[in-house]
């Protein structure tokens, strides 16, 4: 089978003749960062939006961005050209390839750059008709999780426990309090009133988390970002999970126990909805930017 094409360092070739240095520091440290930008029919999704978020990443962790964004979206696009219909596009930035494996930051090198795609996995009509099992579990990640890292481990660890309880993500707590899922931001609807945790440094702020801000205010949904209790979280009406593959997804049981009926919720559903219509207009001159 003909290996897919891929980017690195500049060039387009099969994924399966790509080589990575042993003493590359994402290697070695999972030091880099990383976006994955959902397209629907070949058009990127807040495209833009990804690649100013990476940019944010690398400023945090003094990484020079080998690329603009509007250089991003140009390689974006050249590598869809291989990769046609709804795709995921992963891009990996590492800080480069020192002489010697050392914890500091060495100056001069050149980064690693790497993006793939593979086919998007969106969610199943029976996860939308029916949601998702979800587990809970205490936050023991670090402190920095609105860096986008590929040092990934504690989400990893997170989301497995979920898989080995049969459900599909872990929607985690620190010192009471929400803060997100494995790999998704967690929403939580009591009364009719959308709840979302903090824009802060224990949440990786998501594009999607950012669209369905927009999208409840413009369908008049009454959306609140505050701490949210983990109280509040167990007595919710609905629960959403949200991020750019899940798009907007419910969450039906959480630790083996219904949430609310046990049943997708009507605020979700009208916020499935309006993000479904959302994601239709991409490409036409009426789309609106998040």
């Amino acid at each position: 089978m003909t290996s897919p094409i891929a980017h690195f360092n500049g060039a387009f070739v099969p994924l399966d003749e790509i080589r990575i240095s042993p003493l590359d520091r994402g290697f070695i440290f999972g030091d880099g960062v990383y976006e994955v930008v959902p397209v629907y029919n070949g058009e990127p999704l807040h495209g833009r939006e990804h690649f100013e978020r990476l940019q944010r990443s690398c400023d945090e962790i003094r990484l020079k961005n080998p690329h603009t964004v509007d250089e991003w979206m140009a390689l974006t696009r050249k590598l869809l050209e291989s990769h046609p219909g709804n795709q995921s596009v992963y891009v990996h930035v590492t800080r480069g390839v020192p002489s010697k494996r050392d914890h500091v930051i060495p100056t001069g090198l050149k980064p690693t750059v790497f993006m793939m795609c593979y086919p998007l996995a969106s969610p199943s009509k029976e996860q939308i008709e029916n949601g998702v099992a979800c587990t809970t579990a205490e936050d023991f990640r670090w402190t920095k999780c609105h860096i986008k890292s590929i040092s990934l481990l504690g989400n990893v660890l997170a989301r497995q426990s979920s898989v080995d309880a049969g459900a599909v993500e872990t929607i985690m707590f620190r010192n009471g309090f929400l803060t997100e899922a494995s790999a998704s931001n967690a929403f939580v609807v009591k009364g009719g009133t959308v709840l979302a945790a903090p824009q802060d440094n224990m949440i990786l702020l998501g594009i999607t988390y950012q669209l369905l801000e927009k999208l409840a205010k413009d369908g008049t949904l009454k959306l609140e970002v505050r701490p949210v209790s983990e109280a509040e979280v167990r007595g919710a009406d609905e629960i959403w999970l949200s991020s750019s593959t899940k798009e907007v997804l419910a969450v039906t049981s959480l630790d083996g126990k219904p949430v609310g009926t046990g049943k997708p919720g009507p605020v979700f559903k009208r916020m499935h909805a309006l993000y479904q219509e959302y994601k239709g207009r991409l490409g036409r001159k009426d789309a609106v930017a998040a």
